[in-house]
């Protein structure tokens, strides 16, 4: 039973650069937000820096906002966060000759989103590889009416040889082509 059924963990939002990049900005969008207040009252807020002696119009307006952006930012990756958008699971099962993607959504009547593709629907296994500035790096199920389901989580890009792995893999378990699109 084990063998005609494989399930691949797909992880969401909770990742490290997500952490990172939350707590970046919210201290960052902290520290322009109390600077840009401190010019206003003429009050110094911040221990490691003075900037009452800022004049507020133009500077103190600009770091409020660019503090307010920031942090409001900061608090939008915390709530993907938190509600772990985009984690789920690819299954592909064999017995029932079905092939099953589970995503979480945002929170609503449609948090969980279910896609179902019969096997005899689908034409191959894509590999899809840029390279450049925003290099990705992605694994297509290549439905027979055209369509291309990706497979991988939007991640930072793994390296080719462990792609094309993955990708020969699962071709040889569903007993498909393997193509580069």
């Amino acid at each position: 039973m084990q063998k005609e059924i494989r399930q691949d963990k797909i992880v969401g939002s909770r990742r490290f650069s997500n952490y990172f990049w939350t707590f970046f900005l919210f201290i960052g969008g902290l520290s322009f937000l109390l600077a840009g207040i401190s010019s206003y009252f003429k009050v110094n807020l911040l221990p490691f820096a003075n900037p009452k002696e800022l004049i507020f119009f133009p500077q103190g307006i600009i770091m409020t906002f660019y503090g307010t952006l920031s942090l409001s930012l900061s608090i939008y990756i915390l709530i993907t966060m938190f509600w772990d958008i985009g984690s789920g699971y690819n299954e592909y099962n064999k017995t029932e000759n079905l092939v099953k993607i589970v995503r979480k959504g945002f929170p609503g009547k449609n948090r969980e989103i279910l896609l179902t593709y019969p096997l005899v629907n689908i034409r191959s296994i894509g590999i899809k590889i840029s390279e450049g500035l925003n290099p990705k790096r992605i694994i297509y199920l290549c439905l027979k009416d055209e369509r291309k389901i990706p497979l991988t989580p939007v991640q930072e890009p793994t390296t080719i040889s462990d792609l094309e792995e993955e990708a020969a893999d699962l071709a040889k378990f569903l007993n498909l082509q393997l193509e580069n699109l």
